[in-house]
């Protein structure tokens, strides 16, 4: 089995961009949809929800055009796959309760409401349906334990899905992020401007630490740019929020990554915590920003002891090589080796466990909150010192 070659990938990019999906308003539809803002049965999105909406507005979960029909979500849970047979790992919903569902009608235009009340996208109404939650717990997180937070999504959402395709009224800046609010078809023709034929996609929702940055530097060996990045939708409450993360990262992009091979960007999606699903769903989600492969490290998108260590590595073999488009990288998991006084894994270090050094992420946050640095086999100083900082603060 031989991975893509690099003018395949190429063209994956270029054919990629003009696929991409975008259901953003045109000035035109958006006075429309205004004018009859007051008259349109609405539904208050949650922050997962809105999230979703601007991901596929602006063609980060390409192909789909809006929340899934029940032909494509019963395949996504059982298969992995829309109905037509295209890789999709994670269902996408909007969930609504009996009564909110028993008032609307299918073919009814639907108002999309933000959390706060705004005006924010529209819904063409086209199906109305049941589904097991138990199923989709079981099927997409591996669990029905409610302690899981993706699973206790699932659980606390309406019982019946609302689909179709929507559009979002306006795309507008990132309240926080605007300069790093780079949507899928600017990051594309930024790693073409660049010339870049084969960009490394890597996904997180907390500071880079050692490890993080050893994986990044060796896949980026062997590429020509790396896409960093990171999460900024919604996450676990005990996640560390996004304005701290986007401010380690910057320090990173500064001072230890050549800037001539970096691209940081903020992804607007919200966390599922679906480990191994979740890694082929940010996998797809990177091929449509225009990335050809995807770093795959220890427990990708996992939480608690829920998944394997390397599951989220072993679910790529279930699709056929080329098939999701892009080509996961594999690395396993990085410590900091006393024998040989650096950065490495079980592949490359002869060290035995007591000479390997690791930090838990619970762990260290716990000394952080204690003002304590991280030791710096873990943490860069400057990166450690701002985590400190808002720790404390927090």
């Amino acid at each position: 089995m031989q991975s893509l070659t690099l003018e395949n990938h190429q063209q994956q990019i270029i054919s990629k961009n003009a696929e991409l999906v975008n259901r953003i308003a045109t000035p035109e539809q958006q006075a429309e949809f205004l004018d009859k803002a007051d008259s349109l049965p609405r539904i208050q999105l949650d922050k997962r929800a809105t999230s979703d909406l601007e991901m596929i507005a602006i063609g980060g979960f390409s192909p789909l055009q809006g929340f899934l029909e029940q032909a494509d979500y019963e395949s996504v849970v059982e298969n992995m796959r829309l109905a037509n047979g295209q890789p999709w790992s994670i269902p996408v919903t909007l969930s609504v309760n009996e009564e909110v569902a028993a008032s609307l009608k299918e073919g009814d235009l639907i108002r999309l409401d933000d959390s706060m009340g705004r005006f924010v996208g529209v819904l063409e109404l086209t199906q109305k349906y049941r589904y097991d939650k138990t199923r989709e717990a079981i099927k997409v997180y591996r669990t029905e334990e409610d302690k899981h937070p993706g699973v206790k999504v699932v659980y606390e959402q309406g019982e019946v899905n609302l689909a179709g395709t929507v559009w979002l009224l306006q795309r507008d800046s990132h309240p926080l992020f605007p300069s790093y609010q780079i949507d899928p078809a600017t990051s594309t023709a930024m790693f073409r401007e660049r010339g870049w034929k084969t960009v490394v996609g890597f996904q997180t929702r907390n500071p880079i630490h050692r490890a993080h940055e050893y994986i990044i530097k060796c896949a980026l060996e062997t590429v020509d740019g790396l896409f960093l990045h990171p999460l900024v939708g919604a996450t676990k409450s005990d996640d560390i929020p996004a304005d701290v993360r986007m401010r380690c990262y910057e320090i990173m992009a500064e001072h230890y990554f050549p800037s001539d091979r970096l691209i940081l960007a903020i992804n607007p999606a919200a966390m599922r915590y679906a480990g191994p699903r979740e890694a082929i769903f940010h996998a797809l989600v990177r091929k449509n920003y225009g990335c050809t492969h995807f770093i795959v490290g220890r427990d990708h998108a996992g939480v608690g002891d829920y998944y394997g260590t390397y599951d989220a590595q072993h679910i790529f073999d279930e699709f056929q090589p080329g098939e999701l488009g892009i080509t996961p990288m594999k690395f396993e998991h990085a410590f900091y080796c006393t024998r040989t006084q650096s950065m490495a894994t079980a592949k490359t270090s002869p060290s035995t466990k007591e000479e390997r050094i690791h930090l838990s992420g619970t762990k260290v946050r716990e000394m952080l909150r204690n003002g304590e640095l991280p030791p710096p086999q873990f943490s860069r100083p400057e990166v450690a010192a701002e985590l400190i900082k808002a720790m404390q603060v927090g």
